[in-house]
């Protein structure tokens, strides 16, 4: 039988992977961000849809110094996590939260809109604490989950669609409404825009980001 040393323990890889908020994946961008000396004019929160966003449109980002730090599959709670690294520690003027998909999608298991809420408007309260003006989006139209069939989650988006803007309006706050302007008729996205029915293709992003700029003016 082999004994594992405390180093070995401590360095194994079933270890050192147990990070929840994947606090590592964007470490080496952040830190070249920040040698730069140059804040980003906004920082986009989000998950596969805004990590697919950069990889899709990548001069939209540059142009506009703009940082992209979405994560495929993230929840709110894990955004919540890595907001002060990916985020607040980079003193953007903005930060444009687009979350929740994954959420609804039960991607960490059941969870109340209340509680999605909530973590969204723990992210927004911790970046105006950190005079990082904010910008929350509405979730993107969804009428099922290729990966988790049947949840029917149109209705849920619309909900909490609903409670973000609520809030933003109470509290002053911009409210970028992607969901209006983008479904079809049964509050999915259509497939000349997704072909998968929940991440845009270059269309479906060319589509966001004359919504977004207009907003941003």
């Amino acid at each position: 039988m082999k004994f594992l040393t405390f180093a070995s323990i401590i360095l194994s890889p079933m270890l050192s992977s147990q990070d929840f908020a994947n606090y590592g994946r964007y470490e080496k961008q952040n830190q070249e961000v920040l040698s730069k000396n140059i804040a980003p004019n906004s920082v986009f929160m989000g998950d596969s849809i805004t990590e697919g966003w950069f990889s899709t449109d990548p001069g939209f980002f540059t142009e506009n110094n703009f940082v992209g730090r979405g994560i495929s599959g993230q929840v709110t709670s894990q955004m919540l996590l890595r907001l002060r690294e990916d985020v607040i520690k980079l003193k953007p003027k903005r930060v444009i939260i687009l979350a929740g998909t994954n959420d609804i999608a039960e991607n960490q298991g059941p969870i109340s809109l209340d509680k999605v809420f909530g973590n969204i408007v723990s992210m927004a309260d911790l970046a105006k604490a950190n005079n990082i003006k904010v910008i929350l989006c509405s979730v993107l139209p969804a009428y099922d989950f290729p990966w988790r069939k049947d949840l029917q989650p149109a209705d849920k988006v619309i909900a909490l669609n609903k409670m973000i803007k609520d809030y933003a309006v109470k509290n002053k706050i911009t409210y970028v409404d992607y969901h209006s302007a983008l479904k079809d008729d049964k509050n999915g996205l259509p497939k000349e825009i997704a072909e998968d029915g929940i991440h845009p293709n270059k269309l479906g992003y060319e589509k966001m980001e004359a919504i977004l700029m207009k907003s941003l003016k």
